[in-house]
């Protein structure tokens, strides 16, 4: 931001009408070396205190490269999408893990061993867990909801799952039954409650969100009536972030005074959280067991037991002695009974590491 202004100032200062000159930046790392001073300021936990501020001081605060990088998402909700409101936000948020799981289905290996390429590249932290374990983009997402649905921000509300026990074998499989694993936030109208969850789930190949690949982020936002509308590009980098920051700058500076998410602060309801365990969906679920008489039959008896039905399964042999991998996938089912069942099968001896399971998205 501050070398693009150095670069085109003059240019953005016309449009803004004003001089732009800096005076303040908020970064999350004030010890990074960079070449001017900056503070610090989390605004997924803040924001509400941030917005009260603005709105009395009659001054405008905006955000846009904290949501998606260069995605212009906070603007298109805030603005742009208003007519018929909004029913769901669903997306990549985060480019570290979305350029992990890519390079994990492109090349095979394992995630430890990508995580480490990430962070040799400079797309991962030294320390991953905010990014890998969800965090992050449980922060973006806690940033859209209040815009998209009128509720005051509540990060806790959020139910969060990273991508670290997320392997090669999944994604091989998930290929084989035409999806690709993507970390998404998600928040969806459930009954005049909010549903707002970080987790890896299984997207259609053909879908838009599925090809967004690399450090790249993609959302896609349902309007009611106006339909579906899907936002992509670099969620990351100097450049893209850049421009979303200086874009906001501009407007602020034209005089331009918006709520800061999108209503006065007052209007803003509390978050009524929909229950996530009630959600229902097709599942993935793969076990490692022992390859002996009856593992497979506890399981099925397991999964009827928590009334979950099967409607595929595949079943990997290898090498002799070594656990058997089975895949199921269920047909549309509540978190809950899914979980209810994991937990009894993998109390049995004869499974091996933790059951997995991933919501299927099938639209």
């Amino acid at each position: 931001m501050v070398k693009a202004l150095a670069a085109r100032g003059e240019e953005l200062s016309r449009r803004a009408d004003r001089k732009l000159e800096i005076v303040a930046v908020s970064a999350r790392n004030r010890k990074k070396v960079r070449d001017f001073a900056v503070t610090g300021w989390t605004l997924a936990k803040h924001g509400l205190a941030l917005a009260q501020r603005a709105e009395k001081n009659k001054v405008t605060f905006k955000f846009e490269a904290a949501a998606a990088g260069g995605i212009p998402i906070v603007k298109a909700l805030r603005e742009g999408l208003i007519a018929y409101g909004v029913d769901a936000v669903n997306g990549t948020l985060n480019g570290t893990c979305n350029y992990i799981l890519t390079e994990m289905e492109s090349s095979g290996r394992a995630f430890d061993d990508v995580l480490k390429e990430a962070q040799a590249k400079g797309y991962a932290e030294a320390d991953p867990t905010l990014d890998v374990g969800g965090g992050d983009t449980a922060h973006k997402l806690a940033l859209l909801v209040p815009i998209a649905f009128g509720t005051a921000p509540n990060l806790d509300a959020v139910a969060v799952e990273g991508i670290q026990h997320i392997t090669p074998d999944d994604i091989a499989f998930a290929s084989e039954f035409g999806f690709r694993i993507k970390l998404l936030g998600v928040a969806r109208r459930v009954d005049g409650k909010i549903d707002q969850r970080v987790n890896p789930a299984m997207v259609r190949v053909r879908s838009a969100l599925a090809n967004v690949g690399g450090a790249a982020n993609g959302v896609s936002v349902d309007a009611g009536e106006a339909g579906t509308f899907f936002f992509s590009g670099r969620g990351a980098g100097e450049a893209p972030t850049a421009s979303a920051v200086i874009a906001d700058i501009v407007e602020a500076a034209s005089g331009i005074l918006t709520p800061v998410f999108g209503r006065p602060v007052a209007d803003l309801k509390p978050t009524s959280s929909a229950d996530g365990k009630a959600a229902v969906s097709p599942w993935y679920l793969r076990f490692e067991v022992l390859d002996v008489p009856g593992v497979l039959a506890s399981i099925a008896g397991n999964l009827a037991d928590a009334c979950v039905s099967i409607e595929s399964m595949i079943q990997r042999v290898r090498a002799p002695g070594a656990p058997v991998a089975i895949v199921m996938i269920t047909h549309e089912t509540a978190q809950a009974s899914v979980e209810r069942a994991l937990k009894a099968i993998g109390a049995s001896d004869k499974v091996r590491g933790r059951p997995c399971m991933i919501p299927m998205e099938t639209a």
